[in-house]
């Protein structure tokens, strides 16, 4: 039988801290998978569940966005997919009688873990100006109640609409058009706040804001490098590849501040070796580098290529590759050549011969792959940072052939399908001129908001309804307390959901709660069962078809909720067929075929076990659509967050028990900490600088220039094998700390991987707010 949720919510500041782990996986993981999945669905329903995951004729994890192999294995998920599905297959249920007996102040003072424990949301809620509690109110009453607060706007960008990287593409295609259709590009994703430095650079350099390789390439490489990215607690079955690529002879670098175990060694769970024995260590070169220190770092790895190929002229460059398909090596190889190694040792904080040893590693190497998370996005710097990565990979040929190339690793399921859809507050004039030309009318064409400039547009009184496809806006976003008071200035705040979030508890004038179907759940429609699409990290498009029954009869499906809206908000002579796309999912992909390149027999192509590739010409054939007609060497200054005296550059992170903002527990078993979330990760050297010992409590305070104070109480110091100058801690707990004008350049993407900050005395317990 599943277990109830927490009646109480758990303190969170007293943990059990041990030795970091230095292998991942093994037999805890399954141990915990176990733990966690009957604690939420029970013995039977947890098995019937997990064998349909990521299964061809099942549903995709509703968790990270990592590929699935060909053939698929039979337990083809890790242990945080199952974590996700425990959570979203949960028999535990969120009703009307819930929200009586809890009012939202109660709720507002409760931590992020607890709301989500509490269960499925089963029935549209309401709360009404001036009351105290959600009340239950009638899908067609919800609804109409959102159309006429959107049709009272004086403008359409009075509106913002948020989607989560959970969201499928029939239900972000429906949603991009229903507000294009009502006259606005606000359109901001999750993707503002992760990957997009990748995709302004990418777009930039090689013309296509994606990655480059296939999960096969992996398989083929000669090098990986691994920067910024935690695989173990982020992306687990990315070990898998990892290992497979190791047996294949390929040498893995991990570039990262903090030691991390799934990089170290991986025991696979599901053979005798990874469970019984050592199984594979993954990592043969550590560089433990200062946060924001990896612009310096390729910086100066292709000074040391492009010093070789000078000593050794024709032996190292691909200049066939470079002179044909490439624009700006002289400009960029110029620069190059000025690069500072005092600056670059000072940046990266690494001693020379590490850099050199991975030169060395790279010249043995034909084909070569980086992959990059958060680690590398999210700073001032991103974009140029990204930018050098693809100079690192022009200068041997590494883009276009198999075995190399560029990887971002997206977090969120479908985060890439819903950019693909047109979930972007900047389409392109192509993908409008589509869209238009298929329905008959004239998109905006004014760029929209993205998420720092939704929040800017909340707090300063110019978006007053706000509408969440899934996710935890509240919580996912920087500086916590400015996004409330921006959130708590909207008319009506509108949020699709699967499972109670802070979202809920932090609201405009009037709220609603719209519960949805999720990834696991069985979806009728009047034409019969339905199915919908995701994209993968690496652009394979495949069906994911629900098989649990719903938690109510009366849910819906996010596709059908944005077609009723679209209905109700656009009135009876809007020429979209909104009834038919809400009855059969199908006729949504017929028109996505029509509209978005690379989707042509959508409905046939989906029916391949193994889903579809989408065309990327950088990759298939070596074109690069760019403004010049070339992948494009960039000049990009040597740069690196600069620290005060006394002060540390802290990056926020997450437990292996959490997903984004979703959190399954109290732990994070490969960093040795047990029970308890609000800690700070300091290199002992550094605690003892500021004179604080193991266990001390103190508050975190950022520091920024417009000289506000942000703090983050009540968090224990745990001694940590971090870098020198550099702490840690968990989000969404740090996000206060995180200014919201504090940006990439380009991306806007906040800076959570570079926040200087100091300590200061304590607050205590009754600081912590939910």
């Amino acid at each position: 039988m599943a277990g109830k949720a927490p009646a109480q919510d758990p303190a969170q500041d007293s943990p059990e801290v041990s030795a970091p782990k230095h292998a991942a996986a093994g037999l805890p993981a399954l141990f915990h998978t176990t733990k966690i999945a009957n604690a939420q669905m029970g013995a039977t329903r947890a098995v019937r569940t997990l064998l349909k995951l990521n299964q061809p004729d099942g549903f995709d994890c509703p968790g990270c966005a990592w590929p699935e192999p060909d053939h698929t294995h039979t337990a083809e998920f890790c242990e945080n997919g199952a974590k996700a599905v425990a959570e979203e297959a949960t028999l535990r249920t969120v009703g009307p009688e819930f929200f009586a007996e809890h009012p939202v102040a109660d709720l507002a003072g409760r931590s992020g873990y607890w709301l989500g424990q509490q269960g499925r949301l089963t029935t549209p809620m309401l709360l009404d100006e001036g009351a105290t509690h959600y009340t239950p109110i009638g899908w067609e009453d919800a609804l109409a109640l959102v159309a006429d607060e959107l049709k009272a706007l004086d403008s359409p960008d009075g509106a913002a609409f948020y989607t989560s990287g959970r969201t499928s593409n029939e239900a972000a295609f429906t949603f991009q058009l229903l507000a294009r259709q009502f006259g606005t590009n606000n359109l901001p994703d999750c993707s503002n706040m992760c990957h997009e430095s990748s995709g302004s650079a990418l777009t930039e350099t090689i013309g296509i804001g994606k990655g480059s390789v296939h999960l096969k390439d992996l398989y083929q490489a000669d090098l990986i490098i691994v920067a910024g990215q935690n695989p173990g607690t982020n992306h687990p079955r990315m070990l898998s590849a990892l290992e497979r690529a190791k047996r294949a002879g390929a040498k893995v670098v991990s570039v990262n501040p903090l030691p991390e175990a799934g990089l170290e060694r991986f025991k696979n769970p599901q053979n005798a070796r990874g469970l019984v024995g050592n199984g594979t260590k993954l990592t043969d070169l550590f560089l433990q580098i200062r946060l924001g220190g990896d612009l310096a770092l390729f910086r100066a790895l292709n000074l040391l290529l492009l010093e070789a190929e000078e000593k050794a002229p024709g032996t190292v460059l691909d200049h066939a590759f470079i002179e044909e398909h490439c624009h700006g090596f002289e400009a960029w190889a110029e620069d190059a050549r000025s690069t500072d190694w005092d600056q670059v040792l000072a940046a990266t904080g690494l001693p020379e011969q590490q850099i050199r040893e991975l030169a060395e590693l790279t010249l043995a190497s034909e084909k070569v792959i980086v992959c990059w998370a958060m680690g590398l996005t999210q700073h001032k710097h991103s974009v140029p940072t990204i930018r050098e990565v693809v100079n690192y990979l022009l200068l041997r040929g590494n883009i276009g052939r198999p075995g190399a190339g560029v990887c971002p690793v997206r977090g969120h399921s479908n985060v890439q399908g819903d950019r693909t859809m047109g979930i972007f507050e900047r389409p392109s004039a192509a993908f409008l001129d589509s869209l238009g030309k298929e329905f008959g009318f004239e998109p905006p064409r004014e760029h929209g908001l993205d998420v720092v400039d939704t929040i800017r547009g909340m707090r300063d009184g110019k978006v007053r309804v706000f509408f969440a496809m899934g996710g935890n806006f509240v919580s996912a976003t920087p500086d916590t307390e400015v996004t409330e008071d921006a959130m708590r200035s909207c008319r009506l705040t509108v949020h699709v959901s699967t499972k109670l979030n802070r979202s809920h508890v932090v609201t405009g004038a009037r709220a609603l709660i719209l519960p949805t179907l999720g990834r696991t759940d069985r979806d009728v429609r009047e034409t019969g069962p339905q199915q919908v699409t995701v994209e993968d990290s690496m652009g394979m498009v495949h069906a994911s078809r629900g098989a649990l029954k719903p938690p109510a009869a009366d849910l819906l499906s996010e596709t059908a909720i944005v077609c009723r809206l679209a209905r109700l908000t656009l009135g009876p002579q809007n020429p979209v067929p909104w009834e038919e796309f809400a009855a059969d999912y199908g006729t949504v992909r017929e028109r996505i075929a029509r509209v978005i390149p690379g989707f042509e027999d959508f409905n046939e192509k989906i029916e391949h076990p193994g889903g579809f590739a989408l065309p990327h010409a950088p990759r298939d054939r070596r074109a690069f659509p760019t403004a010049t007609g070339k992948a494009n060497f960039t000049v990009n200054t040597l740069t690196a967050p600069e620290v005060p005296e006394g002060r540390l550059l802290l990056q926020t992170l997450r437990s292996h028990d959490q997903y984004n903002t979703t959190i399954y527990g109290l732990d994070d078993r490969y960093r040795g900490i047990k029970d308890g979330r609000r800690v700070v990760l300091l290199h002992p050297e550094d605690a003892a600088e500021h004179g604080l010992a193991e266990g001390a409590l103190v508050d975190l305070v950022s520091e920024w220039a417009d000289g506000v104070e942000r703090r983050a109480p009540h968090f224990r110091v745990v001694l940590y094998p971090t870098v020198r100058g550099c702490a840690a801690a968990y989000y969404p707990e740090t996000n206060v700390l995180v200014p919201l004008d504090s940006t990439a350049d380009t991306s806007n993407t906040p800076t959570s991987k570079s926040v200087v900050i100091r300590f200061a005395e304590d607050s205590g317990p009754e600081a912590v707010r939910g």
